[in-house]
């Protein structure tokens, strides 16, 4: 196996991966470099409806192959993908940084995770547990196993490009299914230099396809054919809902993870220092665009005029520029859109008589980019601008009279995926943790201290489906004469 990490993983335009083999496709499309829109990363193949099928059927006619060997084999092929992803973090990192916009410090983290999430998920290859039932009935045996679904298609969001499918693909191929894996368009670069790697670990061909391309032509497909017995998706709740009716009427598994309006909590009797990191980390990281970002700063009447005039020191002095810089703080939004859509957001929200309390403009650079200035704004609950998802570098303080009024205005939207509280309180932590409405509670962290790996279910909002070995594969009981 060539784990050599000087030789260029990928280069453009950047193919499709199927049933063994580099392709071709349709069409090609452009990706663009958000830090210097005169220095693209480079040409991508589009596929169409026939040839997503064609990757589909390989990954059927593989299943047999992969599901039925040895569970030490699929461990020791996810470990060498690991292996390959972090010994080639540096290269990686660069073109990840490139790709989205996130700061080499950033792009750095996401690889390492996305290789640790390869070698975590080797080991639970090696950890399905079958179990022996106690009989009602004499004379009877009752086995319980797990086995694989069979196709899992894996639909990845632009904003985790390298983690996020990492987490799926991994969890796929350890459980024995095969994946055919498509990228937002705005990452094919990231999603090829994915597919180098697990392409050199010895999978059988098939047991792994990535295809690129719109979301009418890929998504749909994928979402429709009858071969795909489980669909992952992360990315807009609109898509995922539509993604969701279309696998739903054939009654294929599916898991959703769309991101939502996640509170951050200050109470008075919080470290403060600490509280305006965590805010400034989770609201303003990877320019605010994670499904795990604290738009909403609920904090306590008392250390209110304070958080908000250390936050606003804070925004001030960071360093807004080109992601392969040394020294940025924040790099540009993802894409013409995002950078769009924060503008407006920052209108709208003045309209409504929202208080702007720093940044909101577009800026300029020494590149042409999509460059903002991070938003602060303080506001009423009722405003939009608190009440609906954000996804950017933007976010809102709103005042709490009190803790159980916090608490009020944490659970007071349609839907959140984390939640995080600062106090040195235990009873107040003890029952935030049990009444706030959402999937992952953080205690003096920010919201985007998360593990991948881990649970991610909700109360309510935006995700579906299990994230564990009930998601992947199906049980079997087995009944016996002794």
């Amino acid at each position: 196996m060539n784990r050599d990490p000087i030789i260029p993983l990928v280069s453009t335009p950047f193919r499709h991966y199927i049933n063994g083999g580099w392709e071709t496709g349709a069409t090609t499309g452009l990706s663009l470099n958000p830090s210097d829109l005169d220095e693209p990363v480079g040409e991508y193949m589009r596929a169409d409806a026939r040839q997503t099928d064609t990757a589909i059927e390989a990954a059927g006619a593989a299943f047999r192959e992969w599901s039925l060997g040895s569970a030490q084999r699929r461990a020791e092929t996810l470990d060498a993908i690991g292996h390959d992803l972090l010994a080639r973090r540096d290269e990686l990192s660069r073109l990840l940084a490139r790709e989205v916009g996130k700061t080499l410090p950033e792009a750095l983290a996401e690889v390492t995770r996305a290789g640790q999430l390869f070698k975590f998920f080797a080991a639970q290859a090696l950890r399905v547990v079958a179990e022996a039932l106690a009989p009602a009935r004499q004379g009877i045996e009752i086995d319980v196993t797990r086995e694989p679904l069979g196709v899992v298609g894996v639909i990845g969001p632009w904003s985790a490009p390298l983690a996020n499918p990492a987490a799926k693909i991994a969890a796929a191929l350890a459980y024995g299914n095969c994946v055919v894996f498509k990228p937002a368009e705005l990452v094919p670069a990231c999603a090829s230099a994915l597919a180098a790697i697990i392409s050199r670990a010895g999978l059988p061909a098939g047991v792994f396809n990535l295809v690129m391309g719109s979301g009418r032509q890929v998504g749909a497909r994928l979402a429709a054919h009858p071969l795909v017995a489980a669909l992952c998706f992360g990315g807009s709740a609109t898509t995922g809902a539509h993604l969701l009716q279309t696998a739903a009427t054939r009654e294929a598994r599916v898991q959703l993870v769309t991101g939502g309006n996640n509170p951050l909590v200050v109470l008075n009797d919080a470290d403060l220092s600490g509280a305006v990191e965590a805010a400034l980390t989770g609201a303003y990281g990877a320019a605010g665009q994670r499904g795990s970002a604290s738009a909403r700063l609920i904090v306590e009447r008392g250390v209110f005029e304070p958080f908000v005039d250390a936050l606003k020191a804070k925004l001030a002095a960071l360093h807004v520029d080109h992601a392969l810089k040394r020294g940025t703080e924040m790099g540009p939004v993802a894409n013409s859109e995002q950078l769009e859509r924060a503008l407006e957001r920052v209108r709208t929200a003045r309209e409504e008589g929202a208080q702007l309390i720093h940044g909101g403009v577009q800026l300029e650079r020494a590149t042409r980019g999509y460059y903002f200035e991070p938003a602060l704004f303080v506001a009423a609950p009722a405003r939009r601008i608190v009440r609906e998802d954000i996804f950017g570098p933007i976010a809102a303080v709103v005042s709490a009279d009190d803790y159980e009024h916090a608490l009020h205005l944490a659970n007071d939207v349609p839907s959140a995926v984390c939640a995080g509280l600062w106090t040195r309180s235990l009873s107040h932590v003890r029952h935030f943790r049990r009444h706030v409405q959402c999937g992952a509670v953080t205690i003096n962290l920010p919201t985007t201290a998360v593990e991948l790996d881990g649970p991610s279910g909700a109360r309510k909002g935006p995700v579906y489906g299990t994230h564990d070995a009930a998601f992947w594969t199906a049980v079997k009981t087995a009944y016996s004469a002794a």
